[in-house]
């Protein structure tokens, strides 16, 4: 997943409203993001979290390879997951039960301006969820997202207009890794993913993960928040 961006202008935004959406259809969540998405740059509602599950899914962002799917269309489409082209930055994802997925749409004047310093807020908001749980989490140079050792756990792909956010970051907490066999992540050829229980080798109850989640990226936003005020 990767990042994208278009011009601004605005309103000031209020704070974060978390929506838990449980297991969806992904078509149905990216048409709610869409309609709040525009809300927001019109000023008609506030910073909002969407948080979900998705059915199986593959997602192809605007720098997407078709050559990053492994399986043909058609055998994907045999087996009931569609293949779904969007705005966001990057490439091919997989999403599905077991993954959180966070969508904020936030109005980025509150936190600085800045789409890359947002980026590595929601990376942050990982990282802070695997430290509570005694995982120890990182980034990578140049490619968005987070990683356990050699293995990927969180992707991010964000699509950013007038300086609201539309996508976001999937957190593996226990999906059937098997699926990811199906394309080469967000296009990096020979990526193993892995998840949160396969790190601790044990079964994370998803609620606790989005409690957790939820509170670091508060704590994550809030700061960025904070540090935009003073900046000049």
């Amino acid at each position: 997943m990767g990042v994208r961006r278009e011009p601004s202008s605005g309103v000031v935004a209020a704070w974060l409203s978390v929506r838990h959406l449980g297991r969806t259809r992904y078509e149905d969540v990216l048409a709610l993001q869409r309609v709040l998405h525009d809300q927001r740059k019109a000023g008609l509602c506030g910073d909002t979290l969407l948080l979900t599950e998705h059915e199986p899914v593959l997602t192809l962002g605007r720098g997407a390879s078709i050559s990053n799917l492994r399986v043909p269309e058609a055998r994907l489409a045999a087996i009931g997951i569609a293949v779904v082209p969007v705005e966001r930055g990057g490439d091919v994802t997989f999403h599905g039960p077991g993954q959180l997925v966070a969508y904020p749409i936030l109005d980025l004047r509150r936190y600085g301006r800045d789409v890359h310093a947002y980026v590595r807020a929601l990376e942050e908001s990982v990282l802070r969820l695997l430290t509570a749980y005694g995982i120890s989490g990182e980034r990578r140079p140049g490619t968005p997202g987070v990683w356990v050792g050699e293995d990927k756990i969180a992707s991010v792909g964000i699509f950013v207009s007038r300086w609201v956010t539309l996508h976001g970051i999937a957190i593996n907490i226990d999906p059937d890794l098997a699926y990811f066999d199906l394309i080469h992540p967000c296009g990096l050829v020979g990526q193993r993913m892995t998840s949160m229980r396969r790190v601790l080798g044990r079964p994370v109850e998803m609620a606790s993960a989005v409690e957790s989640y939820v509170a670091a990226l508060r704590a994550v936003l809030s700061e960025r928040a904070h540090t935009a005020t003073r900046e000049p």
